[in-house]
């Protein structure tokens, strides 16, 4: 295990001349097929950057602006108490969920099971190879749910990739039995219609459903057509998970012609991408309510009848969001936290050439009661430390943190870090705390940084794509009360009704 804490309060301003260096000038101002790299969250190729963002990016650290490379840096009030680095599994880590002592957390390459009964010192338990893009994870009882977004020969974990022209190729969800967190067994799978990209459990009694987010068709895939402008719904049996179906694929997007009606993305509005499904969904059960991040819309929704989903409210940013990616509701269900991930999750986006409204988060508030509610833009939230042009930044995966009366948010922004920020009063966010490292390369744009930053019992768990699984305390007066919160489950697309 690998203890590193170097406390540093700093404000950072650097990136200023990333235009001048070509790489955000090429990524802002390509067609959006190129602008938004497809599929999101893909683990980027290492980029060239020019001479001078590489002497910038060396001054700046020279000068203190920015932490040295692989260096931490914290806010004063968070602990950095605990790193396990990456292990059997070599691929990018991805997404975290929570049940009882146990963290789960996805990788490329499969997933990893830590006991975190004493969060200062986490053991694995368990790491599974099964090879599949994203691999994103949720947990629900005794079965844990895998997201495949990479066309593979089978669904087996030995499966190799293969073309998506290939009609036998397959992708999905995949269901595996967790009785046992030292051995968990493989026992469904299920093809969706251009894979899983990310998925949310809506889980009742008897069953969990499945709501399955993909995108991208393409005329060349059999398995992938288009319009695809809705999700797939999967039934899974508690007691028969082997029984796991596809039950129906709602259309949210309804429009005729072959590109369905979600927004058409360029030329109509440059830079932004085209609705063609889904990216995320979080549900809050207690509410029957869901929010969609869909590319190039951002949606609200009953799920009343959790196989048939109904829009109840659909927006659009042209201006400063190219790739609705996810969502977060706050406890009372009266705002949503929309983010834009700018640049495909590979880009450096966190500079002053970029600026605050581009590659953040975009706070809503929710207006009306029943099937009127209305999504009401009220601000943008981005971190304020400017990052270095060799350090892939923008908005990302985050929680609430459970403080009754206050609206507190942790998230991870890759290399970026991890911020902690306050969005009570829905027009004036502001941060609080934060914690990050210096980049992996100040040569080159490198891949990395926190995928997921989530609160769970006390703690602040993050999953780095590069440096493996991270463990934070956050000691601030504004959050203390969220100690008192303790949660059985917690996969964060499902958000709990903390307080009810």
């Amino acid at each position: 295990m690998i203890l590193l804490s170097v406390s540093r309060t700093r404000r950072r301003r650097l990136g200023v001349a990333a235009a001048a260096g070509g790489l955000l000038a090429a990524l802002l101002t390509a067609a959006p097929a190129v602008a938004i790299p497809d599929p999101g969250d893909s683990p980027a190729a290492e980029k060239e950057v020019s001479r001078s963002d590489k002497a910038e990016a060396r001054a700046a650290i020279q000068s203190g602006e920015i932490p040295a490379q692989d260096e931490i840096v914290h806010s004063d009030n968070i602990r950095h108490v605990a790193n396990i680095p990456k292990d059997a599994l070599p691929g990018t880590n991805s997404d975290l969920a929570f049940q009882g002592r146990y963290a789960f957390a996805g990788n490329y390459d499969g997933f990893r099971i830590f006991d975190i009964s004493d969060p200062k010192a986490p053991k694995t338990v368990a790491q599974v190879l099964c090879p599949g893009s994203q691999n994103d994870i949720s947990v629900s009882g005794d079965l844990l749910f895998l997201s495949t977004d990479s066309s593979r020969s089978d669904s087996s974990c030995n499966s190799t990739t293969q073309p998506a022209t290939e009609k036998s190729s397959w992708e999905g969800m995949k269901v595996f039995d967790i009785s046992d967190k030292r051995n968990p067994r493989y026992v469904a799978a299920v093809e969706t219609a251009c894979g899983s990209h990310t998925h949310t459990l809506v889980p009742e009694r008897k069953n969990v459903y499945v709501y399955v987010s993909s995108y991208s068709p393409n005329a060349a895939y059999p398995d992938c057509q288009p319009p695809h402008d809705g999700i797939s719904v999967i039934k899974v049996p508690r007691k028969a998970p082997h029984k796991a179906a596809l039950v129906g694929f709602p259309v949210l997007f309804p429009g005729e012609g072959p590109d369905g009606g979600g927004n058409p993305g360029g030329p109509t509005n440059p830079g932004v991408s085209k609705t063609t499904g889904c990216h995320d969904i979080t549900v809050l059960p207690s509410k029957d309510l869901a929010a969609g991040a869909c590319m190039g819309d951002g949606i609200l929704f009953s799920i009343k009848d959790p196989e048939r989903p109904k829009v109840i409210d659909r927006v659009q940013d042209n201006v400063n969001f190219a790739f609705w990616h996810s969502a977060t509701f706050n406890q009372k269900a009266n705002k949503v936290v929309f983010t834009d991930e700018l640049g495909g999750g590979g880009g450096a986006t966190c500079n002053a050439e970029i600026g605050p409204n581009r590659g953040a988060d975009g706070i809503y508030d929710i207006v009306g009661k029943g099937d009127r509610q209305k999504l009401v833009f009220r601000s943008y939230f981005k971190i304020p430390r400017h990052q270095a042009d060799t350090e892939n930044c923008v908005a990302h995966n985050g929680s609430l943190i459970p403080v009754k009366g206050k609206d507190l948010m942790v998230q991870a922004w890759y290399q970026g870090g991890v911020s902690v920020w306050d969005f009570t009063d829905s027009s004036k966010p502001k941060e609080i705390a934060y914690f990050e490292r210096g980049p992996l390369s100040t040569d080159q744009l490198v891949t990395g940084g926190s995928w997921s930053a989530y609160y769970y019992n006390g703690y602040i768990y993050s999953n780095d794509m590069a440096k493996g699984f991270d463990v934070l305390k956050i000691d601030d007066r504004r959050t203390d009360p969220a100690r008192w919160v303790q949660l059985r489950e917690l996969n964060v697309q499902t958000q709990p009704d903390y307080f009810d």
